[in-house]
């Protein structure tokens, strides 16, 4: 059901980084494969310096429903994924769980979402105490649809 192309809407999260860039944000798009039946290939397509890089991850199925594990270097940098809410046929809100920070996602079928998703959104943020200061909405213009072999990152967060 969360197969297929994605566009990245919004973002709730403390990230200092984010807080310092936002004024940079780029239009993002994620494509989901689902693979064995239970992980997911995400491929992430975003500019970084006028360039369109991809972005490949793998998130690891864990015994709950609509839970998933990215794993990076180390025990340290484990992100728990889960998905909080989802209509497949028009967006998705996910949480990313490193340590002890927390950062929502809102994705669409399209780059623009209804009033009602975004207010499911921001409510679901705030939930999780990240309030309209730390949420940022990304361009809805620009998007990258593929880059070159030069530009793939592949691997963990």
């Amino acid at each position: 059901q969360l197969s297929g192309k994605w566009f990245l809407v919004g973002m709730a999260s403390c990230c200092s980084y984010l807080a310092e860039h936002s004024h940079q944000l780029e239009a993002t798009t994620v494509t989901i494969s689902v693979l064995d039946g239970q992980s997911l290939a995400i491929s992430t397509f975003r500019k970084l310096d006028r360039m369109c890089w991809e972005i490949r991850q793998h998130y690891l199925p864990t015994q709950a429903p609509g839970r998933f594990l990215l794993k990076g270097e180390g025990d340290c940098s484990k992100v728990g994924v889960v998905v909080g809410e989802a209509d497949p046929s028009s967006f998705i809100i996910l949480y990313y769980q490193k340590g002890r920070s927390i950062s929502v996602k809102l994705y669409g079928r399209s780059s623009l979402v209804s009033d009602a998703v975004v207010d499911k959104f921001e409510q679901r943020a705030r939930a999780v105490g990240l309030s309209e200061d730390v949420t940022y909405y990304f361009p809805t213009y620009g998007f990258c649809d593929s880059a070159d072999e030069f530009h793939v990152l592949d691997g963990e967060l």
